[in-house]
């Protein structure tokens, strides 16, 4: 079953562990210690959460082990982001948006209905659209989206048996003392603070083949062609060759000026996506409008 929708936006789903709270509110109060009692004591008495069947539940309603609560998020004054997604192909099983920076795939943090998804939801009317894989808030580029639950499982293959290519666009420094194409494999594991990642001894996990598809005097465009898909491994892997994304705020070291500063965007797009469609065995080849152009290219 999907999850129900609000304006747009899909519940969050959670699983009650084991423990000796009496009702679903204290579990909830214990599980999200961020949020006090009387916010949740007020989303359940405007029905914001749900049981599995999506029927509102009672405040007093008695925990039990492994129950589904199904709730809305909500975030007060949420921050309004003002660049335009494009929907670049939308058929039954398939949508393929073109995101722009800054945007959010799904709710995170301080965004709920300012999301690719929840925009999605809403444009198309289709509250069954899930997210195929993500790409950071700071990136922008494609990403695919499964429209019916009942081809969902044959695309999601696509991206856990790796047949699908995934072509990326980067602006960084010059790398005259490289030969390419140069591949670049490490373990990632977490850094410091917890967002970040860092390389570390040790069998690798993630792997990035790199080209250059144009230079300049002041920056060269790079073709980053990922094989895994590990959280921030582009961005760690050029920093570690020495060649930084441009305005990446996180690597190599965390900037004062974060990722929400609109005139140093970082310089990454997730450029192609290249698939034989599991439905009918036919190659789809999909690449995003926008660019990246060495007039962004900030004066040294």
């Amino acid at each position: 079953m999907a999850a129900p929708t609000l304006a747009g936006v899909p519940a969050s789903r959670v699983q009650l562990p084991p423990g000796r709270w009496a009702t679903v509110l204290d579990a909830l109060c214990d599980r999200f210690p961020t949020i006090c009692r009387a916010t949740w004591t007020d989303r359940f008495a405007r029905g914001r959460v749900l049981d599995a069947r999506g029927r509102p539940l009672d405040a007093r309603a008695a925990h039990r082990t492994g129950m589904e609560v199904l709730y809305f998020r909500e975030v007060a004054e949420e921050p309004r982001i003002p660049f335009a997604e494009t929907v670049l192909h939308a058929d039954a099983h398939l949508v393929v948006a073109d995101k722009p920076h800054f945007l959010p795939v799904a709710p995170t943090g301080a965004f709920v209905r300012e999301t690719l998804l929840g925009r999605l939801v809403r444009r198309l009317g289709n509250p069954d659209l899930v997210p195929l894989h993500r790409i950071d808030r700071a990136t922008a580029g494609l990403v695919l989206f499964s429209a019916d639950p009942s081809s969902r499982a044959r695309y999601q293959a696509l991206f856990r048996e790796r047949r699908i290519a995934k072509q990326y666009l980067a602006l960084a420094p010059p790398l005259p003392a490289l030969a390419f194409p140069q591949l670049r494999r490490s373990r990632l594991v977490r850094g410091e603070p917890f967002f970040r990642m860092r390389e570390a001894p040790g069998e690798p996990n993630s792997e990035t083949r790199l080209e250059v598809a144009w230079r300049d005097d002041r920056a060269w465009c790079y073709r980053l062609l990922p094989v895994s898909g590990r959280k921030h491994q582009l961005r760690v892997h050029m920093a570690a060759l020495g060649a930084p994304i441009l305005g990446d705020p996180l690597y190599p070291l965390l900037r004062e000026r974060g990722a929400d500063d609109p005139s140093a965007p970082l310089r990454l797009l997730a450029h192609a996506l290249e698939f034989d469609d599991p439905l009918d065995g036919r190659r789809r080849r999909f690449a995003s409008a926008r660019e990246l152009e060495a007039a962004d290219v900030p004066e040294s």
